[in-house]
């Protein structure tokens, strides 16, 4: 028997890039819920995702100018996200996308607040890695955390991850995922059984196939 295809490692700009898009999600009752509603929500974000964002190292605190910043950078990347994937985007998006043209403008504006600069880290008993670090020194924590999503985005938007880039399409899910295998479908497990169920329930509702 064949083993399992294992998941890709996730890239850290795709992953945080990905997280972004991913604070609009099902809230688990056939709506849509927001992360970043009001400035607490996008400092909890923060906060949580310290370790990749170079905001998070600062005593960071949102708020209504940061919160208006990451929310339109988030618009912008989902509708790159959806001009990226074949077939239909996430119908979370598929209404009320902002023009290409306008999301492109908006994202490059956020990359270039706060330019970056490589940067090489080399941990005792580990190997030299190259990173990236803000050229700005003192630049407010807003235009970092934003020129941060914004350079993760690119990444990702013109990189290899690129062509796994896929919209999850089951019943009441809005993510976007990285395809780990060619078979799969869905963003998650449980996102596959609710297609499944839902295929089986229109293939036998009355008048299917008729």
């Amino acid at each position: 028997m064949a083993a399992a295809p294992q998941p890709l490692a996730p890239d850290p700009a795709a992953d945080l890039a990905l997280r972004l898009a991913l604070t609009i999600r099902h809230d688990g009752q056939g709506g849509v819920a927001d992360d970043l509603v009001d400035p607490d929500g996008l400092t909890r974000w923060v906060h949580a995702h310290a370790a990749a964002l170079p905001a998070g190292e600062l005593p960071f605190t949102a708020d209504d100018a940061a919160l208006a910043a990451v929310r339109d950078l988030r618009a912008a990347v989902r509708a790159l996200f959806a001009r990226a994937v074949p077939g239909e985007p996430s119908r979370a998006d598929a209404r009320h996308l902002m023009p290409v043209e306008e999301a492109l403008r908006r994202l490059n504006a956020a990359a270039a607040a706060v330019p970056v600069v490589p940067h090489l880290t080399w941990p005792p008993g580990d190997g030299p890695a190259a990173g990236h670090r803000a050229a700005a020194a003192g630049a407010p924590a807003a235009a970092a955390l934003t020129a941060a999503l914004a350079h993760a985005a690119i990444a990702v938007l013109a990189g290899p991850d690129r062509t796994r880039l896929r919209a999850c399409h089951a019943p009441r899910c809005v993510r976007y995922f990285l395809k780990d295998h060619p078979r799969q479908e869905w963003c998650s497990p449980s996102c596959g059984n609710r297609a499944r169920v839902a295929r089986h329930h229109d293939r036998h509702r009355p008048g299917a196939g008729t």
